[in-house]
């Protein structure tokens, strides 16, 4: 079944239904909100409350075990004060309900959840400071710090071997180069994947193990206005790509995506890693990956876009955000080379760390 094909695409109509039949609430009103394969909707209530309704794919909603551990893993972090969505029951008292439904590729079956809907606006949006920077590297590495409290009979579900968007899969890009046939990218893409195995494949047993979030991108992080002129982390969403992996997996995704939409690329590694540090010191081996971490985990964004984009020519604009920049990003980072990009990120992570820590005990 291909991506499209996979993909939800509920009626405003089968949206009421499956509210109305399922969690006993009446909508108000619908809005759709962008997601890659999955369907997310924005729910008013005529009881008054506001909701998002997130319908999985039907690929991922075959996977009951893996699904039912990221909502008691969204739900564990949200009791313990993170800024995470809680998932709702249903009039039966289930966190999910799968529900067969017909979105114009014959009846299939989608897993359908109810979450508290969080304000703000997405990272995306708003001119990053060295602060709100800081910040987000530092609540990427508190959530998988306290993942690490997680106890589950079913963890075990996130040892999602050959997850195609976990960074210790980089090696198989290789299957997907031909999206890549006669751009010059490619060149790039096969000179990190083989970077890759020689710098971070041998080096994996020096790594600190840990559950990634796995997608802490710009889109994915919502924030509001605090009462300063900074900003504050009102919302960590999408927990559909954890896995098991390495806290410095986490740290190159963090990294990776807070320079995309950033005017000054370059400068964003510092103010990530401080804050990053805060909470988790890198171990040298960790220090030593990064650098091809984030080229890796651009190579899998720009590549696997391509792919997606084949299979869902309709969704090519919100499926190539990372792209557009991603490229020009990939090239400059590549072109710079490891050696001075790390000095940039490192020689002054510490005095970024000192100001930092100094502003939040004012």
């Amino acid at each position: 079944m291909s991506l499209k094909e996979s993909k939800p695409n509920l009626s405003h109509s089968q949206v009421t239904g499956i509210v109305e039949r399922v969690f006993g609430l009446t909508p108000a009103s619908i809005r759709l909100l962008p997601s890659y394969d999955d369907q997310n909707i924005a729910v008013t209530t005529v009881e008054g409350g506001e909701y998002v309704v997130k319908v999985m794919n039907s690929a991922d909603s075959q996977n009951l075990s893996v699904l039912e551990l990221q909502t008691d893993i969204m739900n564990f972090l949200q009791q313990r004060d993170l800024p995470v969505q809680k998932v709702l029951p249903t009039l039966t008292g289930q966190l999910m309900s799968l529900e067969e439904i017909d979105c114009g590729f014959g009846m299939q079956k989608y897993m359908v959840r109810l979450m508290t809907y969080l304000p703000g606006t997405v990272l995306a949006k708003i001119t990053c400071t060295p602060q709100i920077l800081y910040e987000a590297g530092k609540m990427a590495a508190i959530i998988d710090k306290v993942l690490l409290q997680m106890e589950h009979p079913n963890l075990g579900a996130l040892q999602r071997k050959n997850f195609i968007w976990s960074l210790a899969s980089v090696p198989l890009l290789k299957q997907y180069l031909a999206v890549v046939d006669g751009d010059p990218m490619q060149h790039v893409v096969k000179g990190v994947i083989e970077q890759y195995q020689i710098q971070v494949t041998p080096n994996l047993s020096s790594f600190r193990k840990c559950i990634n979030h796995g997608d802490f991108n710009d889109h994915n992080v919502l924030v509001e206005p605090d009462d300063s002129s900074n900003y504050k982390i009102t919302g960590i969403l999408d927990f559909g790509d954890m896995s098991t992996g390495y806290f410095v997996f986490e740290l190159a995704i963090t990294i990776t995506y807070m320079m995309i939409e950033n005017a000054n690329p370059l400068d964003v590694g510092r103010p990530v890693i401080a804050g990053w540090e805060s909470v988790i010191p890198l171990n040298e081996a960790e220090k030593d990956a990064l650098y091809v971490l984030v080229l890796s985990r651009l190579c899998q964004s720009l590549v696997l876009a391509r792919h997606a984009v084949l299979q869902q020519p309709e969704n090519e604009e919100y499926l190539m955000i990372t792209a557009k920049t991603g490229v020009h990003l990939l090239f400059f980072l590549w072109q710079k080379g490891k050696e001075e990009v790390m000095k940039i990120w490192f020689q002054s992570a510490a005095e970024h760390s000192q100001s930092c820590q100094g502003a939040e005990t004012k």
